[in-house]
């Protein structure tokens, strides 16, 4: 579950960030999660719960925004929504870095991020 090790990363980079506002509390990470990157909001919210339990970061909260993958294509142009996976056994479609004009392998552009957006802090 690298849901849980990710949680404690962000904890303590939003830890050391909030050190330097001594007056505020932390009150909401903003965090933006890639489509390509497999890690699931629910559990990641779940693990932060847990891992800031007890801590100056106890009471805030961790909201996802989530980010679409796009794709380039080199030999086409098309610049967009990636071809998905349809077939497969799992409970939504997959996204691939097939073309979805020509099938051909396109480059990743955007939905690869994990990174903190914004902190929101009250007084």
């Amino acid at each position: 579950m690298h849901e849980l090790s990710l949680a404690s990363v962000i904890a303590q980079k939003v830890q050391a960030l909030a050190e330097g506002q001594p007056l505020a509390r932390v009150r909401e990470v903003r965090l933006a999660v890639g489509e390509w990157t497999s890690v699931q909001a629910e559990q990641l919210v779940f693990c932060y719960r847990a891992v800031t339990e007890d801590t100056p970061l106890g009471d805030s909260i961790l909201a996802i925004e989530p980010v679409a993958g796009v794709v380039k294509c080199p030999y086409c142009g098309y610049m967009g929504r990636p071809k998905y996976w349809e077939d497969a056994q799992w409970l939504a479609p997959i996204p691939t870095l097939m073309c979805p004009e020509c099938e051909r392998s396109a480059d990743m552009v955007k939905g690869h991020e994990c990174a903190i957006r914004a902190i929101r802090y009250a007084n």
